[in-house]
């Protein structure tokens, strides 16, 4: 993933170890405060929001100690790569779009930017200038021609 991608998980996570915690215990000693807890619905759910988090904070400090931090100079524009932006034509529409390549955690569709886990971003991965890329969605296989290559960061 990029350093920027890397700065928002570690600050994410931070903010869930710190601010999410906190937030979770208060609503579990406001849900205990309020009586018996076999007939509690709100502590269960406090609970349960509790063990969600927990979950995501762990799923995240996997990610983000599994993480790779990618540097400009390691990549290659001559085929698509992870953070390459690529200017891809629908064989059979003929539209043109631009995509980024990310990590999972870095995808965001509005902003161009998508998965190199996703059906397009497979099918793109190590192609080069000119090459068409077959990819198959749940809608079926769609080709793509690559018409350019870039780096970005």
């Amino acid at each position: 993933m990029t350093q920027d991608g890397f700065d928002k998980l570690k600050e994410e996570l931070n903010e869930l170890k710190t601010n999410g915690r906190q937030k979770a215990a208060k609503a579990i000693a406001e849900a205990r405060e309020k009586g018996d807890l076999s007939e509690n619905a709100e502590y269960d759910a406090a609970k349960e929001a509790q063990g969600l988090l927990e979950l995501k904070i762990s799923e995240m400090e996997k990610e983000m100690y599994s993480a790779r931090v990618i540097n400009q100079e390691d990549l290659d524009d001559s085929t698509v790569v992870i953070l390459s932006t690529v200017k891809i034509k629908q064989m059979k529409t003929g539209k043109e779009f631009q995509y980024t390549l990310v990590s999972q955690a870095e995808a965001d569709l509005r902003s161009g930017k998508i998965s190199v886990d996703s059906p397009i971003g497979k099918g793109l991965l190590g192609k080069a200038v000119g090459e068409i890329a077959k990819v198959e969605t749940p809608r079926g296989t769609m080709e793509f021609e690559i018409l350019n290559i870039m780096i970005s960061l």
